[in-house]
């Protein structure tokens, strides 16, 4: 338990960290990564190059440091967290460093500021949280290691099938190289996938939605192939490189954007790869035959990137209380497959949805989801019933 004085130390600090910005990060990163570069086998280093991390870090710390006196409000990212450590194995260890750089950044960079008693309660607010996180890691390890095909840390698949969705995207199903069975998940969830390319320094981890229903015995992922060399570094591996055979280390299920209940009825609006966790969900749906009504709104740039198109048309058939509506943004490829051309307009499909009952989930590019949920709150859709998933580093829409 924190003490009142320490709460307030660490409280006054704040207009300090929001004048710094993400100078903090920018500084905390470069020095962490420079004494302690193994740690660059855990780390995404696309997401530095983007700055995209040290956002969501500067953005974690100032929300902890305002909100240190009322950490309740922070549970929703305790666990969103918590859930992509796993992912990347985090372990107690880890935090120790990280905790020693901060206050060695916060020490450097505001030196008159960061007096004794500043820098006693900042290491006694960065152990509490530490052990907040880590106390809920370790149960989450712990839970999926004790369910039926459950392990711990990364573990051996061989790449069963390489399957072709779309122009951009594969699929990748994943088998245990020990054929025993793999731990069930949640419709939504993702996993970690811990490679090293022949040209890289370091290890490199990246989280890939499950695009498939649970079966027990093996994954699917399907993944966008990423322009640029930083950006799709581990895409383009994947997609190049990796063929049937092959072998990956994969961390278990992980992820807090899941479907919260089979028996609402179901919207679920993506774009682009944002439809792998929704397919999930919808195969997921389908396959327990609750009588749920389900709304598949998709939106992509054409015929050539629309994945899984056969299959939903498929399970529209098979569920006929499955509506599916598809956007293509190029209008001079419309085809059947597609209703509706240029951006995702919600209004053309609101009368058809239950926007009162229905659980809602989003996933896709962020200005996507901040457009699409935008346009819900404004067809009267409460933010609660709203779910979403960020593809890396959590922003808020």
């Amino acid at each position: 338990m924190l003490s009142a004085q320490t709460i307030a130390i660490v409280k006054s600090t704040v207009p300090l960290l929001e004048s710094a910005g993400v100078a903090i990060t920018n500084h905390f990163y470069q020095r962490m990564f420079q004494v302690n570069p193994e740690l660059k086998d855990i780390f995404n280093m696309t997401n530095q190059h983007s700055g995209r991390q040290q956002f969501a870090l500067f953005s974690a710390i100032a929300a902890y440091a305002k909100n240190i006196d009322n950490l309740s409000v922070l549970t929703e990212t305790v666990e969103r967290v918590a859930h992509k450590h796993t992912s990347f194995f985090i372990q107690p260890e880890h935090y120790d460093i990280v905790g020693h750089h901060l206050i060695e950044t916060l020490r450097e960079l505001a030196p008159a500021a960061f007096t004794p008693e500043v820098e006693q309660a900042w290491t006694q607010a960065y152990g509490a949280l530490a052990n907040i996180l880590t106390g809920r890691e370790r149960q989450l390890y712990k839970q999926t290691e004790q369910k039926p095909g459950g392990w711990y840390g990364p573990r051996r698949f061989i790449v069963k099938e390489k399957i072709r969705e779309s122009e951009l995207v594969s699929s990748f199903v994943l088998v245990p190289k020990n054929g025993e069975a793999v731990v069930d998940y949640l419709p939504g969830q993702y996993l970690g996938v811990k490679v090293k390319p022949a040209h890289c320094d370091y290890y490199e981890i990246r989280q890939y939605s499950l695009s498939d229903k649970a079966n027990s015995h093996s994954y699917r992922i399907s993944v966008k192939r990423e322009s640029g060399e930083v950006a799709g570094l581990v895409s383009n591996y994947l997609h190049n490189e990796i063929q049937a055979g092959d072998e990956l280390d994969i961390l278990p299920p992980a992820g807090d954007f899941f479907l919260q209940s089979a028996h609402l009825p179901t919207v679920l609006i993506s774009a682009g790869v944002g439809l792998t966790p929704m397919l999930s969900m919808l195969e997921s749906i389908v396959a327990l035959k609750q009588q749920t009504p389900v709304f598949f709104l998709h939106a992509c740039e054409n015929m050539q990137q629309h994945s899984f198109a056969q299959r939903i048309s498929q399970l529209e058939q098979d569920y006929p209380l499955l509506h599916n509506f598809t956007w293509y943004n190029k209008a001079e490829q419309n085809t059947a497959a597609a209703q509706f051309t240029g951006l995702m307009d919600l209004n053309a499909v609101a009368a058809q949805l239950p926007l009162q009952s229905a659980n809602f989930y989003l996933c896709g590019p962020t200005g996507f989801m901040k457009f699409a949920k935008d346009q819900l709150l404004a067809l009267g859709v409460a933010s609660a019933q709203i779910h979403y998933e960020v593809f890396g580093p959590h922003s808020d829409l």
